[in-house]
């Protein structure tokens, strides 16, 4: 999983949208695969959104979300030109942090 998230994050008035795209296969546990054994649970639990030390996003997934899964927030109190970071732990414990640019 060393693809990195894709994060647009815009200013619009006094709302930042953020959008980001994560890289990652969810497995549910309850696949077979073509020899006919159970695919070993592998999903993102926790994600959070971190806006200049404050958190703006906590989420908690489960095996119910889609692979590769998007998410879209909207928080107020950000600048062009701020940082925002997403931050996600999977259940294998694994984590993935990247960030992007207030635009």
């Amino acid at each position: 999983m060393a693809d990195p998230m894709r994060i647009r994050a815009a200013l619009a008035g006094e709302e930042t949208t953020v959008r980001v795209l994560m890289s990652h296969p969810m497995e549910t546990g309850l696949r077979r695969d073509a020899a006919g054994a159970l695919v070993p649970a592998h999903y993102i639990r926790d994600v959070q959104a971190t806006h200049n030390g404050r958190t703006v996003l906590r989420a908690a997934f489960s095996t119910a979300v889609s692979q590769n899964p998007f998410i879209l927030f909207k928080f107020r109190g950000a600048a062009r030109g701020d940082k925002v970071s997403i931050r996600w732990v999977d259940n294998r414990g694994a984590t993935r942090t990247d960030e992007a640019t207030i635009t």
